[in-house]
């Protein structure tokens, strides 16, 4: 783990307020993205029509494509009730929330090395800090915290992630818990444990 040059956190979980970790948190899915278009058309960068019209047949078959794929079609495609790009709208705007909810039906494969459910993480916590305005601060705060471990490969237990969450809502911010967390990466994890 890196600090941010931009912000001082830890890179990533400056998201979404931080221009730079906002941006890496994007590349993550626009990589993905992009990775599929070479491998099914054999370049990266298509017409825009064109990859509206791939955005649409991959957000009809979110259960056939990485998350990472579909997040990106997502991103390609305007909600017709809100304006934002699908699923990142307002919570309460109807199609916004349906696609975000179908987002979650998308392949999730963890990477080599990593404990199972590394990249269900990844995946939920890049969905969150893309989208902070539709989640509590708490939730945000979390995978703010979160993130940048969980892509160094981490998968913090129920238990830490119950006591980080305790801790959250005690009213603690990111200073006083971004070390915690990078503790445990470390192997400590000392602070992070119910009281």
């Amino acid at each position: 783990m890196r600090r941010c040059a931009a912000c001082g956190c830890w890179e990533y979980g400056g998201a979404p307020e931080c221009a730079r970790c906002a941006e890496l948190v994007d590349r993550i899915v626009e990589d993905g993205w992009r990775g599929f278009l070479r491998e099914r058309f054999g370049t990266d960068a298509l017409p825009a029509q064109e990859e509206t019209a791939i955005a649409e047949m991959v957000a009809d078959e979110p259960d056939r494509h990485d998350w990472r794929v579909v997040d990106g079609a997502l991103d390609r495609l305007a909600c017709g009730a809100c304006g934002a790009p699908l699923g990142r709208g307002p919570r309460g705007c109807p199609p916004c929330d349906l696609a975000d909810g179908f987002r979650y039906s998308a392949v999730e494969t963890d990477r080599p090395g990593v404990p199972p459910g590394n990249e269900h993480a990844i995946r939920v916590g890049v969905s969150v800090l893309r989208a902070g305005h539709r989640q509590s601060p708490q939730a945000l705060l979390g995978w703010r915290l979160g993130l940048p471990n969980l892509l160094d490969g981490l998968l913090p237990t129920t238990a830490q992630a119950q006591a980080l969450r305790a801790r959250i809502n005690a009213g603690a911010t990111y200073a006083d818990l971004a070390d915690l967390w990078s503790d445990l990466a470390a192997g400590s994890g000392s602070g992070l444990t119910n009281r």
